[in-house]
């Protein structure tokens, strides 16, 4: 069950599960801060943990509010979108025949009936974006799953609003944000560790940071450049 606590201006949500250890998250796009914390912790002590990191969720918070944000998409001619980092330019081919999405070099095209809505052209474009990250994940889990000792049961891809990707580690599944094929290859082979890491390490505590920098030492510049990378320009409830 969700509560919430409030240190001046800014407003926590508190949640208590059943876990071990006390988790602490902004997410973007405007910082909006979240705890997780074990059941038997009394809303007094999670509200002292809260002040000790005041500072850090301030910080974050800033952070997220000067990211670069992109731009409302309209599908128009020109208009930049990206695969895999690289930038490529919009273009709209109107025919009538069956919708599909191709690059032509510095040019994404967009092949689909005259009439077709904006909400269309995005339901086209996301599902493509899907297919882009269905064709390079499978290998990534393959390389690692040796190199880590683990076993991916199932990857699930969609579109989420505050995390670029997730685990269920009693499942044995992990869920990424499909995204991630619009950032650059190194970013998203970072999120599969990190979400497979969570099959070994359930929590972000200290074994886990250990088993990151055993398996990938650089993790943490690439967390950055993923941190560094725009922003959806629409405002996200969850």
């Amino acid at each position: 069950m969700a509560t919430q606590i409030k240190l001046g201006d800014i407003a926590i949500e508190v949640v208590k599960k059943d876990i071990k250890n006390i988790h602490l998250s902004v997410y973007p796009p405007a910082g909006r801060v979240r705890i997780s914390a074990p059941k038997r912790m009394t809303l007094d002590n999670i509200r002292v943990f809260a002040i000790t990191k005041l500072g850090w969720i301030k910080k974050q918070q800033q952070k997220l509010q000067e990211q670069v944000r992109e731009t409302p998409r309209e599908y128009l001619d020109r208009e930049s979108h990206y695969l895999w980092g690289k930038r490529y330019l919009f273009k709209v081919e109107e025919k009538d025949s069956a919708a599909y999405v191709s690059l032509k070099h510095n040019q994404m095209v967009l092949h689909i009936r005259p009439d077709a809505s904006d909400e269309r052209k995005q339901g086209l474009l996301a599902e493509w974006y899907r297919e882009k990250l269905k064709e390079v994940v499978p290998a990534l889990i393959a390389k690692w799953e040796p190199l880590m000792c683990v076993k991916v049961e199932k990857t699930l891809y969609q579109r989420m609003k505050t995390r670029w990707g997730s685990c269920n580690h009693r499942a044995r599944n992990i869920r990424l944000n499909t995204e991630l094929a619009k950032k650059l290859p190194e970013c998203l082979e970072y999120v599969v560790v990190h979400e497979m890491a969570h099959l070994l390490e359930a929590s972000h505590n200290s074994r886990f940071v250990a088993l990151m920098d055993g398996f990938m030492p650089s993790w943490r510049n690439h967390r950055e450049e993923l941190n560094r990378s725009p922003l959806g320009h629409e405002e996200w409830e969850v």
